[in-house]
């Protein structure tokens, strides 16, 4: 296989662990329905960016707590 080639692959890989190109169909699911395959994609897709959402917030708390002194209790003041 050639350096080219393995880069592609890398490429394409990693593109569908993304959900921006569909799965070979030799290692999808073929229990799987159709439908079934989009919806796991998507829903892949949205606990990828939920996951990033929530870094970005623990981020933005430990800087506010850190800047004000404050540090979060932990509870949300149910």
């Amino acid at each position: 296989m050639t350096t080219r080639q393995t880069t592609q692959n890398w490429i394409a890989e990693a593109d569908r662990s993304e959900g921006r190109r569909a799965a070979k169909p030799a290692t999808a699911d073929p229990s799987l329905t159709a439908p079934e395959r989009d919806e796991l994609v998507r829903l892949r897709r949205q606990n990828r960016q939920l996951k990033v959402e929530r870094d970005i917030l623990s981020r933005a708390t430990a800087w506010f707590a850190k800047e004000t002194g404050v540090l979060p209790s932990g509870s949300s003041g149910s």
